[in-house]
């Protein structure tokens, strides 16, 4: 079997707070109840597992969506008003990047975890 990424546990403040704004955001399912955890499921077999924390280590999360879904998602950042920015330093706010021939934007959850979109894979 080859390896594969199967889950990653999100540390929040509130599990089920920042896991349905994740998957509003990105156009999924609303959350699952696994034990302890808010699960959001992704196209790729992938779950993020969301569990309550006093103390947040914010992290970075990079999802490949297509063009379509790009505008979408960007859409409903742009909707409820969230700064978004086209670098990871948050150099160019309210851009959009265009790296390796695709786009890209990121934006913090309420926890502060560093989300990104992009279209095209780096380096592809």
């Amino acid at each position: 079997m080859p390896v594969q990424l199967n889950h990653t546990i999100v540390g929040a403040r509130d599990r089920w707070a920042s896991a349905t704004t994740l998957a509003e955001l990105l156009g999924r399912p609303a959350p699952t109840a696994f034990g302890p955890f808010a699960v959001v499921d992704l196209d790729n077999g992938v779950s993020l597992d969301f569990q309550d924390t006093e103390s947040v280590q914010p992290r970075h999360y990079a999802f490949l969506v297509s063009e379509e879904e790009f505008d979408q998602i960007l859409g409903r950042i742009q909707e409820r008003g969230l700064q978004y920015w086209a670098d990871p330093f948050q150099h160019r706010p309210g851009e959009i990047n265009t790296n390796d021939g695709g786009r890209g934007v990121y934006w913090c959850d309420p926890d502060g975890h560093f989300l990104e979109i992009i279209t095209r894979p780096y380096g592809g």
